[in-house]
C-alpha cells in the first residue's frame, strides 16, 4: 500500500504542475494544424455517423429503451469509449513522448500517465457537453442522474490508468506493445455492447441467456457503458447495480495496484533504455 499512498501524496503536492502539464499536452495536440481543435471532433463524429447509418438505417436496430432514437442510445456508450481509448493510447506512449522528463532524476515519472489521462479528460469534457446538448435539443428533460456521468468518467479513468501503467512500462522495453494495445482496442470496442444490445444474443439463444449475460459483464468496461446509459436514459443510479459495482472496482483497483507496482519496479531502468 506504500506505493499508493506515495502516489496520492505526490498528486496532492504536485497538483498545480500536473494540471499545467496536462493543459500543455492538450494544446500540443493541435500545434501546426490549420483547423486546430476541430480535428478533435471530426473522427468521433464521423464514427458515430457511420454506425448510425449501418445499425439504424441499414439493420433497423431498435434500442431496448422505448421511444429512444438509436443515435441517443449509441452516444452515451461510445463517448466514454473514445475517452478510454484516447487515454490508454496516450498513456502507453507517454514515456517515449516525455523521455526528456524521464531522464531527470528529480521528476516524479509516475505522474506522467496521470497527466496524459487528464489531458484526455479535457477532450472528454467537450464531448460530454455535446452529449447533453444533443439530449436537450431532441426534447429530453434533464435528469438528476446526468451528474452521475462524472462518476463513470472517473471509473473509466482509473481503469485506463491501471492498464496504462502496465502497458507504458512494458512499452519502454517492448516497442510492439503500442501496436498490441491498438489492436486490442479495436477488438475491445466490439466486445463491449456499445453499438448493439447484448440482449439480442440472449433472445437468440435463450437457453444460454444467463451465461451470455455473465460473459458480457466480465468485461469491466461493460459497467461503464451500462452506467452511462443508466445515467442519461433510464435514470438509474450506480448503487442499483451493487454486484457490478463491486466487481468493477475490485478489477479496476487490482489492475491499478498491479500496474503501479510494475511501473515502480521498472522505473529505475527507463532512462537507460530511452
Amino acid at each position: 500500500m506504500h506505493i499508493l499512498t506515495n502516489l496520492a501524496k505526490q498528486i496532492f503536492e504536485k497538483k498545480k504542475m500536473i494540471l499545467s502539464l496536462a493543459k500543455a499536452d492538450f494544446r500540443k495536440r493541435f500545434v501546426g494544424s490549420y483547423f486546430g481543435i476541430v480535428w478533435m471532433f471530426v473522427q468521433p463524429i464521423v464514427t458515430v455517423l457511420i454506425y448510425f447509418c449501418i445499425f439504424q438505417l441499414g439493420f433497423k436496430s431498435t434500442p431496448p429503451v422505448p421511444d429512444t432514437p438509436y443515435v441517443l442510445w449509441l452516444v452515451p456508450a461510445i463517448i466514454p469509449w473514445f475517452f478510454f481509448q484516447d487515454a490508454l493510447t496516450g498513456i502507453t506512449n507517454n514515456l517515449q513522448e516525455y523521455h526528456y522528463l524521464v531522464k531527470k532524476v528529480v521528476f516524479p515519472v509516475e505522474l506522467l500517465p496521470i497527466i496524459k489521462a487528464i489531458s484526455a479528460l479535457f477532450v472528454h469534457a467537450c464531448f460530454l457537453v455535446i452529449m447533453f446538448v444533443m439530449f436537450l435539443i431532441t426534447g429530453y428533460e434533464p435528469k438528476v442522474t446526468w451528474i452521475q456521468v462524472l462518476y463513470y468518467s472517473f471509473a473509466a479513468m482509473v481503469l485506463a490508468l491501471g492498464i496504462g501503467y502496465i502497458t507504458s512500462s512494458v512499452n519502454v522495453f517492448f516497442k510492439d506493445m503500442a501496436q498490441i494495445v491498438s489492436i486490442a482496442l479495436q477488438f475491445g470496442m466490439w466486445l463491449a455492447p456499445i453499438m448493439y444490445w447484448e440482449g439480442m444474443f440472449q433472445e437468440r439463444f435463450p437457453q444460454y441467456a444467463d451465461q451470455i449475460g455473465l460473459i458480457f459483464k466480465i468485461n469491466p468496461f461493460y459497467y461503464i457503458v451500462a452506467g452511462y446509459r443508466d445515467s442519461m436514459l433510464t435514470g438509474n443510479w450506480f448503487f442499483e447495480r451493487p454486484m457490478n459495482t463491486i466487481y468493477f472496482w475490485a478489477v479496476a483497483l487490482f489492475l491499478f495496484y498491479l500496474g503501479l507496482k510494475l511501473f515502480t519496479k521498472l522505473r529505475p531502468h527507463f532512462s537507460d533504455v530511452l
